[in-house]
């Protein structure tokens, strides 16, 4: 990945500007969104924690058995797949000169067989539809992480980078509550951690997808895709992305449960 500014609709929700904001958008949530949450930020720590006990983190956890790391390679091979929900992800790490900051990062999906009633891919003029239904794929969020195992920042991208079916940001939207890898394969700790990331960032992961559709917006209108073709257009690598803590995500949540007493 280029360096993460290069290209890129910046919107540095959490520890960019500091937890005031993300203090404000808690405040605007109910009850029952905080406790889900909540529930998300003690099962991301628990891995984490039980992991640390052997000196081991969740890129650890989920590479360990692969032999030489490579480049580009998806790990697992064939990526993570739940048929239960249609969920799917994969971690891999670009060249060192590419990843400046990261270590890899992991790409969440959601398949057509676990999505919303109702929802379609978006009518762009170069949509072909697949074979196989259920590869109309839809990207969610990319978490990038650093060397130590630790998520550093969530990320959406263009259409290109993952070979995804485009869809509306606010169908994407919908579809956040519904990634879930209830599995053991081929790890346990690392399904549920992925899926507790984004109950547990889901506020920043809306505001990151509504995002990247203006950068896309942004990006048509300007002319700047060469063949006026701004889903393939490969200057645009990243449309949107914010550094995270775990820790100030988890004390927000705790004040926010706290003043809604």
């Amino acid at each position: 990945m280029r360096p993460i500014s290069d290209g890129v609709k910046d919107i540095r929700l959490a520890g960019d500007i500091g937890e005031t904001l993300i203090a404000a958008v808690l405040d605007q949530l109910d009850r029952g969104e905080l406790e889900r949450m909540a529930t998300a930020a003690h099962e991301v720590i628990d891995v984490q924690m039980r992991l640390n006990l052997t000196d081991d983190n969740v890129v650890g956890e989920l590479i360990k058995n692969a032999g030489t790391f490579f480049e580009w390679n998806h790990y697992p091979d064939g990526d993570v797949y739940y048929a239960g929900s249609a969920s799917q992800f994969f971690y891999h790490a670009h060249p060192a000169d590419l990843r400046v900051g990261e270590h890899g990062h992991f790409h969440t999906f959601l398949r057509p067989a676990g999505m919303p009633e109702g929802v379609n891919p978006a009518p762009v003029d170069d949509y072909v539809a697949p074979k196989d239904a259920n590869d109309a794929l839809a990207h969610i969020i990319g978490i990038s992480m650093d060397g130590f195992g630790a998520p550093i920042c969530l990320f959406t991208t263009n259409r290109w980078v993952t070979g995804e079916t485009w869809y509306s940001g606010p169908d994407i939207a919908r579809m956040v509550d519904l990634f879930e890898v209830r599995h053991t394969q081929p790890s346990w700790p690392v399904n549920r951690w992925v899926g507790a990331m984004l109950r547990l960032f889901k506020p920043q992961i809306l505001a990151l997808i509504s995002a990247r559709d203006a950068t896309v917006a942004d990006w048509a209108r300007s002319g700047k895709a060469p063949d006026g073709n701004v889903f393939e257009d490969r200057a645009l690598e990243v449309t949107s992305y914010c550094h995270i803590s775990i820790e100030a995500q988890a004390r927000a949540i705790d004040a926010a449960l706290e003043a809604a007493i």
